[in-house]
């Protein structure tokens, strides 16, 4: 079979048909990767490189590939979002707080990455406790879009939580990585990297072992450089698991094998709730695009309402602040993690270690989400909030009524410069406003690269499905993907930083 110019230059499936024919080992695909990481050190894009471990690893995937008893992923090099806990490799979360922390247990959807044969790379920046729409608010310093504006010596965004993982994808630093989307923490870091990103249904995938946000809206997902890479990661990473309750006894398919089967007969629903008046003409001529593609491609393109959209974002900043001020209470200084020095009483252990050890964008969320729970705020507050998640939920089933799937933007823009936004939350939040309804509803959707600015930078397209039916979304997602023909790749700036 061709080989690449480079071994970082495959694809996941084209790497695992060339691992499979023995026209590559693991070990010099892993080299590859390992030399490519120390590379790319100017994007920030890993907090734990781990290069030794994976070169064991891949050692001993070449001892099965020899022996003919390759596993899924065998020999595949992956980077790890450090949200996921792994057995003897740090893990932080991106805090201060949990700076030093090294699980003493692995994350199931890990443990299940590592029972296909995949090899660890290291661990991916994020923003702090994946709270950031642009990974900006990590302790270990923001992470660097590999792509950057044509004709521009300025960084951008990589985009958030996710964002190392995304930029590690898109830098060719791993043939695909781990992400987590509570508010589209997988989807929006995607589109503004020109990868594909997967937020599987809620509770298609164990969270257990991945440190906690917001426990209802939470979901584990891959980040890939094609739809194919996306499908073969999930089937991995997908499992019911006993020790999360969340998780779903349903089948994991073959999510790769219908995926060319195109969209001819499918409804294809576009929401007129997503036409925003703000976001840039790009953003509405890419969405009318896409649904000429469908159209020509033989779907039926259907217009619906979603009519509670709109509170989708105010929503999800009750819930999702709430449920963080639950679950990180356990930060508190005494088990694991930063502990204060010099302090007074138990009280100011409290305090001073989570004042210390939480950064401003967490500091924040814990200050509204205790609000909101708050004795004479909670039925205000929260329960209205659950109430309109409801609602919500309720629109997308009856859209699905009437449609297949829908499409629609990923982002309300593309990159933007680093340090733009981070003084005006509210303005950072509104990023997240065509992902957030996904996550209330517990839905699985697809960003996929679609196009570029005209100064650039990439742009995605959003495939949202029903229930547990990633398989239908992955399917449209790959008819978007062959339609736009996205083939354009950063031009690697840092090397020479």
């Amino acid at each position: 079979m061709a080989l690449p110019s480079s071994p970082t230059d495959f694809t996941l499936a084209e790497a695992r048909d060339a691992l499979r024919a023995r026209a590559i080992s693991s070990t010099e695909l892993t080299s590859a990767f390992v030399s490519q990481v120390a590379a790319a050190r100017p994007l920030n894009a890993f907090i734990t490189e781990t290069p030794e471990r994976a070169l064991e690893m891949a050692a001993a995937s070449d001892v099965r590939l020899s022996a003919g008893e390759a596993r899924p992923l065998e020999g595949l090099p992956l980077a790890i979002k450090d949200l996921f806990c792994t057995r003897g490799v740090r893990t932080t979360a991106a805090s201060r707080i949990l700076d030093n922390f090294v699980p003493p247990y692995e994350s199931t959807v890990t443990q299940n990455l590592w029972d296909a044969g995949a090899v660890l790379l290291g661990k991916t920046n994020m923003d702090e406790f994946a709270m950031g729409s642009s990974n900006e608010t990590s302790h270990f310093n923001p992470v660097v879009n590999p792509w950057r504006a044509r004709n521009s010596n300025q960084s951008v965004v990589p985009g958030g939580s996710s964002g190392g993982s995304a930029a590690a994808v898109a830098g060719r630093l791993c043939l695909g990585a781990t992400g987590t989307d509570t508010g589209g923490s997988i989807r929006q870091p995607a589109a503004l990297t020109g990868v594909v990103g997967l937020k599987p249904t809620y509770g298609r995938c164990s969270r257990w072992g991945i440190v906690a946000f917001a426990s209802s809206l939470d979901q584990a997902g891959p980040m890939a450089r094609t739809v194919r890479d996306a499908a073969i990661l999930l089937r991995a990473m997908a499992s019911v698991d006993p020790k999360d309750s969340t998780s779903v006894d349903v089948p994991v398919p073959d999510y790769e094998h219908e995926i060319e089967a195109g969209v001819k007969g499918l409804r294809v629903g576009v929401p007129k709730e997503y036409r925003s008046d703000g976001a840039p003409s790009e953003i509405d001529r890419l969405w009318t695009k896409g649904i000429g593609w469908m159209r020509s491609e033989g779907a039926e393109i259907v217009d619906i309402s979603l009519p509670h959209t709109k509170y989708a974002l105010p929503a999800y900043y009750i819930v999702a602040p709430a449920e963080a001020s639950s679950n990180l209470a356990r930060y508190d200084g005494v088990r694991y993690g930063h502990r204060a020095a010099d302090v007074r009483d138990v009280s100011d252990l409290y305090e001073r270690s989570r004042a210390e050890g939480f950064g401003a964008e967490v500091r924040r969320r814990v200050l509204i989400g205790c609000y909101v729970l708050s004795a004479g705020y909670y039925d205000a507050y929260y329960v209205r909030a659950q109430k309109v998640r409801t609602l919500i939920a309720r629109d997308f089933v009856k859209a699905f009524e009437r449609c297949d799937v829908l499409l629609t933007p990923s982002t309300p823009g593309p990159a933007f410069a680093l340090g733009e936004k981070t003084a005006d939350p509210v303005s950072m939040y509104l990023n997240d406003v065509f992902t957030v309804p996904v996550n209330l509803a517990g839905l699985p959707a697809v960003s996929v690269p679609a196009g570029l600015t005209t100064d650039g930078l990439p742009l995605g397209l959003q495939v949202i499905g029903k229930a547990f039916d990633e398989q239908l979304v992955l399917r449209v997602a790959r008819s978007i993907e062959r339609a736009a023909g996205f083939d354009a790749t950063p031009n690697a700036w840092w090397r020479a930083a």
